[in-house]
C-alpha cells in the first residue's frame, strides 16, 4: 500500500486540520475497506430487511455472506501474496506491460478454481436450486476481488479506489433492499450485484493505470518467478484468522444449523464482527505512518548500499529505518490503545444499541483486544516482507493458525467465560514472537544484506 500511503503523505504536508482528517479517513477506508464495509454493508442489509423478510431468511442470508467471506478469503490467501510479489517484481523492473495480462491470467486461476470448489454447494446446501446458483457465482466474484485488490496498492489514485469500494458496497445495500421482497434470492442477488459492479470498477482503475496490448499470461506461475513460500504464509495467515471461526461453528455445543452444512455460532459470532470494526484507527496508521514511513527508509538503506556509501552511513540508515519501525509500532499500540479503551467504555451501550444482550459484553472486551494485536501483527509481517524474511514470515503464520486452533479449542472446554481467549492470545503471542524476530533481523540487517550480494 506504500504507492497509496504516498500520496496520502501529501495530504499531511499541506499541515492542515482538513489535509489530517481527509488523509486518515482515505487510508482507514482504503486499508481496512473490504472488511469493515463488507460487514457493515451486509449488517445493514440484515437489520433493514427485518420484517419484509422472514427473519429465518436474513439469518441465512448473514451466515452464507460470511461463509462466502471465509472461503474466498482462504483460498485466495496464498495467491495474493504470491501475486503481489510478482507484481511488484515486475514493476520494479520496469515491466508494467506485463501487469494486465498476469491480472486477467491470476483472475482465470482464481475464478476456475472457486469454481470448482462451489460445485459441490449446487448439491448439498439447502434452499431452492437459484440460491445455491447465487453463492457459487458469489463465490467466484469475491474471489477475484480479492485478487484485483492486490494490485490496488500499486495506484496511486486513491480517491478512485475508495469510490469504487463505496460505489459496491452501497450497490450491494441498495440492491438487496429493492429486491428483498424476493427473500433470501433478492437479498443474495442484490448483494451480488454490487460485488460485481467493484469488480469491474478495480479492474477498471487497474487497466488505466497498466494498459497492455496482451491480453492473458500466467507467467506469475512459472516456477523461476513465483514464490511459493509466500503462497503458504498467505494460505496459513488466512486459515489462521478464520480457524477460531470455523471451530466454533462446527462444534455441536456452540453452533446451530442455519442453511443446510452452514452452521453458525450466536454466541460468538456477533462480538467478534462488531470487534473488527475497531481496526479501521489501526489500520489507517499502519497505512501512512507504517507502511509509507518504512518504505522510505527501506529505500534510503539499499539505496545507500548499491551506491557504495562507506559503512557509518550505511549503519546510519539502518539506524534510521529501525527507528521508522518503533515508531510505526508505537503509534499503532497508542491509536488502536486509544481506540479499543473508548469503546470499551462505550460497549454496553453499544451493544445497547444494536440490540445485543449485556452477556456478551466481556466476549467483545476479548475480541477488541485480540483485533487490537492482529493489527500489530499484521505490522510485523509486513516488515518481514520488505526484508525478504519469507521463511520466518512462513513460520508464524504456521504458528498463529495452530495456536489460534489450539487454544480455541482449549477455551471451548473451558466454557463460555473463557471464549474469545484463543484468538485474543492467539494473535499477542505471534505479535510478541515476529517483533522480537523483527527486532533481530534488523539487527543483522546490513550483514544479511552483503551476504546476499556476494
Amino acid at each position: 500500500m506504500a504507492g497509496i500511503g504516498f500520496e496520502l503523505r501529501r495530504l499531511l504536508d499541506r499541515q492542515s486540520l482538513w489535509g489530517l482528517v481527509r488523509a486518515y479517513a482515505y487510508a482507514g477506508v482504503i486499508s481496512s475497506g473490504p472488511w469493515v464495509l463488507s460487514i457493515l454493508g451486509v449488517m445493514g442489509i440484515g437489520l433493514l430487511s427485518v420484517g419484509p423478510v422472514p427473519a429465518v431468511e436474513v439469518r441465512q442470508f448473514l451466515v452464507t455472506i460470511t461463509y462466502l467471506m471465509a472461503a474466498s478469503l482462504i483460498w485466495t490467501g496464498g495467491l495474493q501474496l504470491m501475486f503481489a510479489r510478482f507484481i511488484a517484481d515486475c514493476i520494479y523492473r520496469g515491466g508494467e506491460g506485463r501487469v494486465l495480462p498476469n491480472l486477467f491470467g491470476a483472475l482465470t486461476v482464481t475464478g476456475g478454481g472457486a469454481a470448482l470448489l462451489a460445485i459441490p454447494l449446487l448439491f448439498v446446501l439447502g434452499g431452492p436450486p437459484l440460491v445455491r446458483l447465487l453463492t457459487v457465482v458469489a463465490l467466484i466474484v469475491l474471489s477475484a476481488s480479492w485478487i484485483a485488490v492486490v494490485l490496488l496498492s500499486s495506484l496511486r489514485d486513491y480517491r478512485g479506489v475508495v469510490l469504487g469500494f463505496l460505489l459496491g458496497y452501497s450497490l450491494s445495500v441498495g440492491g438487496a433492499l429493492l429486491l428483498r421482497p424476493l427473500g433470501l434470492v433478492g437479498l443474495l442477488a442484490g448483494f451480488l450485484v454490487g460485488q460485481v459492479a467493484l469488480l469491474i470498477a478495480m479492474v477498471g482503475l487497474i487497466t488505466r493505470r497498466f494498459p497492455s496490448k496482451a491480453l492473458v499470461s500466467f507467467e506469475f506461475l512459472d516456477r523461476r518467478r513465483a514464490y511459493f513460500t509466500l503462497a503458504a504464509t498467505g494460505f496459513l495467515y488466512n486459515l489462521g484468522i478464520w480457524i477460531d471461526k470455523l471451530l466454533f461453528w462446527f462444534t455441536p455445543s456452540t453452533s446451530e444449523p442455519v442453511l443446510g452444512p452452514l452452521r453458525a455460532s450466536i454466541i460468538y459470532d456477533i462480538p467478534i464482527f462488531l470487534a473488527y470494526l475497531s481496526i479501521v484507527p489501526g489500520m489507517a496508521v499502519f497505512l501512512v505512518r507504517v507502511e509509507t514511513a518504512f518504505a522510505e527508509q527501506y529505500d534510503g538503506f539499499f539505496a545507500a548500499v548499491r551506491e557504495g556509501e562507506p559503512l557509518a552511513e550505511i549503519r546510519r540508515r539502518r539506524d534510521q529505518l529501525t527507528l521508522a519501525v518503533k515508531r510505526g509500532v508505537s503509534d499503532i499500540f497508542k491509536v488502536q490503545g486509544i481506540t479499543v479503551l473508548i469503546l470499551l467504555l462505550a460497549a454496553p451501550r453499544l451493544l445497547e444499541a444494536v440490540g445485543i444482550s449485556p452477556l456478551y459484553l466481556q466476549l467483545f472486551s476479548v475480541d477488541l483486544a485480540g483485533v487490537a494485536m492482529q493489527v500489530l501483527m499484521l505490522a510485523v509481517f509486513n516488515v518481514l516482507f520488505y526484508l525478504d524474511q519469507r521463511r520466518t514470515t512462513l513460520a508464524l503464520s504456521a504458528t498463529f493458525a495452530a495456536l489460534n486452533a489450539a487454544l480455541t479449542v482449549a477455551t471451548q472446554h473451558a466454557g463460555p467465560p473463557f471464549y474469545g481467549y484463543g484468538f485474543a492470545l492467539s494473535t499477542a503471542l505471534t505479535s510478541l514472537i515476529g517483533l522480537l524476530l523483527t527486532s533481530r533481523a534488523l539487527d543483522r540487517l546490513e550483514t544479511d544484506t552483503f551476504m546476499r550480494v556476494e
